[in-house]
C-alpha cells in the first residue's frame, strides 16, 4: 500500500495543477484503446439512473456511451508525514482478492465528508484493478466517487485514476449529491484493455480505458478510502458509505458471481471482528458484497439494498464482444 500511495501523492513536487480537458476520456496512449470504444457517442447530458443496470457494461450495450463533458484531471504533491499525530494519512476500510479476476462491479452510495478546501484531504469510494510489477512498481486503474480538498471542495465527484497518466480524473458532467447511489464497473478485454464504466442516466457511461501492463487478470480492491493530509492534522468526518451488489467476473471467462465469502480475500484483521482505522469502522453485513463504511459513531446497518438483476451474460462482459 506504501508503495502505491507513493505513487499516486508524489507525481509532482509542486502545487496541484488543475487543467481542465473537453477530450474524450478514452486516456490511453494513442493507438492503445480498443476501436469499438473509440467509435462510441458522447454521452448526452442526464441524471443518475433511477434504475439499477439491466445489461452487461461494454460498447455493445444499449445506449453506451463515453463521458465527453468537462473533465478535470489532476496530480496532487506528495504529502509529508507528520510526525506522531493520528488520524492523518491513509486509512483503507475494505478488502483485495487473493486471486487474479478480469472485472468488478458494484454499488457506492454518495456521502458528504468533512473534506476541507484547499488541503489534500479526501475520501474515496472504489474499485480497482492492480498488479505488482517488481522493483517497487505498481500498476493499477481504480473508479468510483472522491470528494477532495483540491478539485470542487464541497462537492462529490466521479472520478477514476490510472498509473499511466499518473493523475486523478473528475468528470464534472455527472452531478452527485449525497444519498446518491452509483454503479460502477471495472473491467478489461482479452487484449488487456481496462474500461471504467459508470451506469448513468439508465445506460453505460465509459469514463476511460487504459492498456495497462497487468494483462487480462488482476487482483482487485474494494474500499473506502480516507486521507487526512499530514500537514494539517485533523479528524475527518465521514458518515457511513455502503457498498453492495459487488460481483466479479472470472478471469477464465464466465458469467460474473458475487463476491462471498467462499472467494479467497485479504482484509489485513479478524474478518470475524469488526475492521477500525483512525477512527472509521467497518461492517460486513454479507461477506464480502454488502457492507458499510465510516465513522464509527454511524455504525448502524442500513436498509436492504436492491437486488442486482441475475445476469444472462456476465456483468462484467468483455470490451470486443467477449
Amino acid at each position: 500500500m506504501k508503495v502505491r500511495n507513493a505513487t499516486r501523492w508524489g507525481v509532482l513536487a509542486a502545487l496541484a495543477a488543475l487543467l481542465a480537458i473537453t477530450a474524450p476520456a478514452l486516456s490511453a496512449p494513442s493507438g492503445t484503446t480498443a476501436p469499438d470504444l473509440k467509435k462510441l457517442p458522447a454521452c448526452p447530458a442526464g441524471k443518475a439512473s433511477t434504475r439499477p443496470p439491466t445489461t452487461p457494461a461494454g460498447p455493445g450495450a444499449p445506449g453506451a456511451c463515453r463521458a465527453a463533458g468537462r473533465i478535470l484531471e489532476s496530480a496532487a504533491p506528495l504529502s509529508r508525514p507528520a510526525s506522531g499525530i493520528t488520524p492523518t494519512g491513509y486509512h483503507h476500510l475494505g478488502a483485495n482478492s487473493a486471486g487474479e479476476w478480469s472485472g468488478v462491479s458494484g454499488r457506492l452510495s454518495v456521502v458528504d465528508g468533512s473534506i476541507r478546501p484547499r488541503s489534500y484531504d479526501f475520501v474515496a469510494a472504489r474499485f480497482m484493478a492492480k498488479r505488482n510489477m517488481g522493483a517497487g512498481q505498481i500498476a493499477w486503474l481504480e473508479a468510483g466517487w472522491a470528494e477532495t480538498g483540491w478539485s470542487g471542495p464541497g462537492r462529490q465527484q466521479i472520478y477514476t485514476f490510472n498509473t499511466n497518466t499518473r493523475s486523478w480524473q473528475f468528470y464534472s458532467q455527472y452531478a452527485l449529491k449525497p444519498g446518491d447511489r452509483v454503479w460502477i464497473d471495472l473491467h478489461s478485454d482479452a487484449g488487456g484493455v481496462w474500461a471504467a464504466w459508470l451506469w448513468w442516466g439508465n445506460r453505460w457511461n465509459l469514463l476511460t480505458a487504459q492498456r495497462l501492463p497487468i494483462g487480462p487478470s488482476a487482483f482487485i480492491e474494494q474500499y473506502v478510502e480516507v486521507h487526512v493530509d499530514a500537514t494539517r492534522p485533523t479528524l475527518v468526518d465521514v458518515p457511513a458509505v455502503t457498498v453492495d451488489n459487488v460481483q466479479l467476473r472470472p478471469s477464465e471467462g464466465g458469467p460474473a458471481r458475487y463476491w462471498r465469502d467462499d472467494v479467497p480475500t485479504l482484509t489485513g484483521y479478524d474478518p470475524g471482528t469488526q475492521q477500525r482505522s483512525g477512527g472509521f469502522c467497518l461492517n460486513w453485513l454479507n461477506k464480502y458484497d454488502t457492507w458499510t463504511a465510516g465513522d464509527c459513531s454511524d455504525d448502524v446497518a442500513p436498509a436492504a439494498p436492491t437486488a442486482a438483476p441475475t445476469p444472462t451474460t456476465s456483468v462484467l462482459g468483455g470490451l470486443l464482444g467477449g
